[in-house]
């Protein structure tokens, strides 16, 4: 009976894990609906509530903002909302700031999170999984000895939190795993290991 009630819970549980994620997040997204006048407000014109509403409003949404501003027009008002943004002080340092990340991360061309690397820390000895996030500059690169590399070293198993490190390239090992297989190593705590890929031209035992 251990046995049998121990595989229904490795059934259930993930399942019962992903309805509760995807309905907070339907909840949390249907929240924006609250943000409309009363006359547009679906859930005030229909008399009941529809989940997901929200969802398709939200990616309506920024379809439409994406395809707004791939045009000439588009991109107009876009510098020229920033540059009402620019002229806030506050608005402007945090704007500019999440912008940027976004950019680089978001970048189709650049090295943000594109490589899972095996680096020792918090000291010699101690390995852990980082991710690129790019090349050290500005006046850092001045006093940094030879070629080095930033990386983002993330927490489990929550992987939003974690260090920023720059460490020499000679001692970072690129690991064959992908960014998607690295995380869930990281988030399941090493319990989720990828599959073992070996070197072309050797053998298990090699």
């Amino acid at each position: 009976m251990k046995k049998y009630f121990i595989t229904g819970l490795l059934i259930w549980v993930p399942l019962a894990i992903t309805a509760w994620v995807l309905a907070l997040i339907v909840r949390t997204m249907d929240q924006t609906l609250l943000l409309l006048p009363d006359a547009l407000n679906p859930e005030r014109l229909l008399g009941f509530y529809i989940p997901g509403l929200g969802v398709i409003a939200t990616l309506l949404v920024v379809f439409l903002t994406g395809l707004v501003t791939a045009n000439i027009i588009g991109q107009r008002l876009l510098r020229f909302w920033e540059g009402v943004l620019s002229r806030i002080p506050v608005v402007k340092s945090v704007y500019y700031s999440v912008k940027q990340v976004s950019d680089t991360l978001f970048s189709s061309s650049g090295e943000a999170f594109r490589k899972a690397l095996l680096v020792q820390y918090p000291r010699q000895g101690i390995w852990t999984i980082a991710f690129q996030t790019g090349q050290p500059g500005g006046d850092v690169v001045n006093h940094l000895p030879g070629d080095c590399i930033s990386v983002y070293v993330p927490t489990t198993p929550n992987p939003t939190s974690g260090f920023f490190l720059m460490l020499p390239r000679k001692d970072v090992i690129e690991l064959d795993m992908s960014v998607d297989e690295a995380l869930k190593y990281i988030i399941s705590m090493g319990v989720v290991a990828p599959p073992l890929r070996h070197p072309a031209g050797r053998t298990p035992n090699q």
